[in-house]
């Protein structure tokens, strides 16, 4: 089995001869122009990327409109047209119907996360495929012959997403897979005869099924007695092959093939880091496989005939991922770095032409005048290497000390990486220093280091984040006494957390729609988390039991009269998933302590902000929040 330690080898080799951690490489101090909150809000965000039926199209999502609308794109031209003219809801494309010039998109109310699947035509009427007041449905994509749409909906059960598909044209959703117990559709085989399911056993462990429709027989592919991850990555056209991902009995994910007849199983790619994912194009030609190395997606294609590399020409940026046109004559390259949102590219295997399709940087912001993103690493309390995400002002110096942040990632269990976020640059560009701390806990190096702080949260991955701020402390640029903590989700959790029970660590928090109450949040968790709920219970805590005494230990909300400096909270007023009493109650709760708190709600966001407008106003104010308590550059009056 390799261990985090065999994994990290070559980075501890680097850093031998340095005695508390990896240090971010030396730069010469620069000028630089710093640009505004609205100026890096008139970037664009792209994503998704499905061809038309002839090739000659891409459809797409863009929030180039100041929320998200479904877009066209001219491959030939390159021009980019809007397909929707949404207002007021985030519309996200899904594909192109299958023979027609249709498209799907998927859009929820207010960020509630009651998605729905919708079918405009190409007059532009608009059908509600899934009508339900409460019925949250999800695109999983078409059957074989193209004839009818695979989806996900709970409209049966709120607690539980049963399969069903619909045919063009008719539109009438007839089930597949009835799911009495959450046991959760994964795949399909082309022939619609086995179904992948998986179920959720702790949050780092599940169980794999094929579960035959003919026979009614489900089969464990899962390992009993060596228990692990693992998730579908597709079926062989021809039925007898299925393709899954797993780390059990390893440390890091790899890809295997199973054989459903005969049960022979067979490792077809690992390496020293996790495979994200992996897929095989429409004719089966290629084989991509994404991978999660060191906060980076690395990508390997090969041909699936050959099993040899395919080499794709150099871009400017690192190509994240990948989607093949059915043809295989066409890919689309989503690229993306710290300096700059995700662009997509058309590939050309035929001709080895590369096309940018998108620019979606503002012209007005000179990307020199942006940081490139460095992955560090330090030791906490305990000696374990924590790796973090890391941005250096450009105008830092000995002579020009800068403040700082420890940014906190969303989870639990989630990861910071290296790639673009507006609000991390521009308070880079307004000379902030961010460490976004990959805490014990996070995805991406490791099922132990996964594993490390279930049952254990405002604890240990608090020491982690306090050790982010030690860590900084010893860069000689940075001012020790200027030093923050931000983060969104389990990430405001930890911002909480660090100003109530280590309250003299940080100078500033900045709490964005954060945990503060978790015997609350664990019980009014929504009903189509159901599946997963045993499984977060397992690792944060049962707040029916027992464990409700340590849950009310570790929420700041009932030790909030320990709050001593100031703090900023940002949420949504539709969020399902951290209700707004949450911060309601913790801001109620600080403000007795005669501390400085500023407090915004937005009425129409959910768990997470996707109207510019908004982002522009919260994150802006971030800012002005930070130079006020932080740097201090003006009177902090209360």
């Amino acid at each position: 089995m390799k261990t985090m330690k065999t994994k990290q080898l070559g980075v501890l080799l680097i850093c031998a001869l340095i005695i508390y951690a990896c240090k971010p490489s030396e730069s010469t101090p620069k000028e630089i122009k710093q640009y505004t909150i609205e100026q890096f809000y008139k970037n664009k965000q792209v994503g998704g990327g499905a061809f038309s039926d002839d090739e000659s199209k891409m459809l797409v999502s863009s929030n180039e409109s100041g929320i998200y609308n479904v877009y066209e794109i001219d491959l030939a031209s390159g021009e980019q047209k809007a397909v929707t003219d949404s207002k007021d809801e985030s519309f996200f494309a899904q594909d192109y119907v299958p023979g027609t010039n249709d498209i799907l998109y998927s859009a929820d109310k207010g960020g509630n996360e009651i998605s729905h699947i919708y079918l405009q035509k190409e007059d532009g009427t608009v059908q509600d495929l899934t009508p339900g007041e409460k019925e949250k449905a999800s695109f999983y994509g078409w059957n074989e012959d193209k004839t009818e749409m695979y989806y996900g909906s709970n409209k049966r059960d709120p607690k539980y997403f049963d399969v069903y598909k619909m045919k063009i044209g008719d539109w009438k959703g007839e089930m597949l897979y009835k799911n009495d117990d959450g046991i959760n559709f994964n795949d399909i085989s082309y022939d619609e005869k086995i179904i992948a399911l998986t179920e959720s056993v702790t949050t780092s462990s599940n169980k794999l099924y094929l579960y035959n429709r003919d026979t009614k027989k489900r089969t464990e592919i899962s390992d009993a007695k060596e228990p692990g991850e693992y998730g579908a990555s597709g079926f062989s056209r021809d039925n007898k092959s299925f393709f899954y991902t797993t780390n059990a009995g390893k440390e890091f994910t790899y890809l295997v093939k199973y054989d459903v007849a005969s049960g022979k199983r067979e490792t077809i790619f690992e390496t020293d880091w996790d495979v994200w994912y992996s897929y095989l194009s429409e004719k089966e030609t290629y084989r991509v496989t994404g991978i999660n190395e060191d906060g980076r997606t690395s990508l390997r294609i090969t041909n699936n005939k050959t099993g040899k590399p395919v080499k794709f020409p150099e871009v400017e940026g690192n190509i994240t991922s990948i989607s093949i046109s059915d043809s295989e004559k066409l890919a689309r390259l989503s690229v993306g770095s710290s300096k700059a949102p995700r662009n997509l590219y058309l590939y050309n295997f035929e001709t080895n032409e590369v096309k940018q399709l998108t620019n979606t940087l503002n012209p007005e912001i000179n990307p020199d005048h942006l940081v490139n993103a460095e992955v560090v690493r330090y030791k906490s309390f305990d000696g374990l290497e924590i790796p973090a995400i890391y941005y250096k002002p450009l105008t830092a110096s000995k002579d020009n000390k800068v403040p700082a942040l420890v940014w906190v990632h969303g989870g639990p269990g989630g990861q910071s990486r290296v790639g673009y976020f507006s609000l991390i640059q521009y308070m880079v560009n307004h000379g902030y220093a961010v460490l976004a701390v990959n805490n014990r806990g996070s995805s991406g190096y490791g099922k132990t280091f996964y594993k490390m702080d279930d049952l254990n949260h405002g604890d240990k991955d608090l020491k982690d984040c306090v050790y982010g701020k030690k860590y900084l402390e010893t860069l000689d640029y940075i001012n020790k006494d200027q030093i923050g903590i931000i983060g969104g989700s389990y990430g405001g959790y930890m911002t909480m957390a660090a100003l109530t029970f280590e309250p003299e660590e940080f100078e500033v928090g900045v709490n964005i729609f954060g945990v503060t109450n978790w015997l609350r949040t664990l019980k009014s968790i929504p009903p189509y988390w159901e599946s997963f709920r045993e499984s977060l219970y397992k690792e944060i805590g049962d707040p029916n039991t027992a464990d409700s005494v340590r849950l009310y230990d570790i929420s700041p909300l009932f030790h909030a009269d320990k709050v001593t400096k100031p703090l900023m909270v940002l949420q949504g007023a539709n969020d399902p998933r951290v209700l707004q009493v949450e911060s309601d109650e913790i801001v109620a709760a600080v403000e007795k302590n005669n501390v400085p708190v500023k407090y915004m709600v937005f009425e129409d966001e959910g768990h997470g902000f996707v109207k510019k407008e908004n982002e522009i106003e919260g994150y802006g104010a971030i800012v002005e929040f930070l130079d006020k308590y932080l740097r201090k550059t003006e009177p902090a009056d209360k």
